[in-house]
């Protein structure tokens, strides 16, 4: 089910049409640096980014070249072609980080404090609403995460994960609510940092999470809620952190 809840406002700043590719490549570089796409992984394919993103396949391509330049992704042709993430490449500047993430850190501030509120909300009450398909879906995705091969089929399974549970409140406007945050504390990619370390965290999270609502103990998926959307938070401070500006 989905919703429009209207206007969201942006941690992001736009993207200015003439310099959009640089800005495009800056966003993926941070990207990569806070693990939302990991050495190995193919990115999503352009049409995607281009929506996602909100520009087009031109400006797009162009930074995904100057980004394979700059040793950062391999580009491959033919059917199983794309960008992939090179296992390795080079550190980002301290400048690009802060380009990307300084000017619009006070509303990642606010946005973080509206995800404190919202998540637990919709873990206690997708505890107190669920029915039986909801459930289904929910403990479908928490397997396809758990056995999960790769980067790209965690960011999969993850988003379908947290998506079926904010359906189960049977409000489409906390379930699209939920959607537009996770868009914008994702710089736009729709996806959680990633790393060995807090996938084995998110493992664990995810799997209380749905042990308390599958017995509708809505306190204590509020709880598990609350911790587990740190993740990101942290994720986000600690890249500031090392470029020595706020957070």
């Amino acid at each position: 089910m989905t919703a429009d809840v209207g206007s969201l406002p942006s941690v992001l700043e736009a993207l200015q049409v003439k310099s959009a590719a640089a800005q495009i490549s800056e966003r993926l570089v941070t990207a990569i640096a806070l693990g939302e796409f990991v050495p190995g992984q193919r990115l999503p394919p352009e049409r995607s980014l281009a929506a996602m993103l909100g520009v087009s396949r031109t400006s797009l391509r162009e930074a995904l070249h100057s980004l394979a330049g700059q040793g950062y992704v391999e580009i491959r042709r033919g059917r199983n072609g794309g960008a992939f993430v090179l296992e390795r490449w080079l550190p980002p500047s301290a400048e690009m980080i802060r380009r990307t993430l300084g000017p619009n850190w006070a509303a990642f501030e606010w946005l973080f404090d509206l995800r404190h509120m919202i998540e637990p909300l919709i873990a206690r009450t997708a505890a107190e609403r669920w029915q039986p398909r909801d459930l289904e879906r929910i403990e479908a995705a928490l397997a396809a995460y758990d056995g999960a091969p790769d980067r790209e089929a965690s960011r999969a399974a993850d988003a379908a994960l947290h998506a079926s549970i904010a359906d189960a409140t049977q409000n489409p406007y906390l379930a699209s609510l939920s959607r537009r945050i996770r868009e914008q504390v994702s710089l736009g990619f729709q996806a959680e940092p990633y790393s060995d370390e807090i996938r084995r965290t998110a493992i664990e999270q995810h799997r209380a999470l749905v042990a308390a609502i599958a017995v509708r103990d809505g306190a204590a998926a509020a709880d598990v809620a609350t911790e587990h959307f740190l993740l990101t938070e942290r994720a986000l401070r600690e890249l500031l952190r090392q470029v020595g500006d706020g957070g």
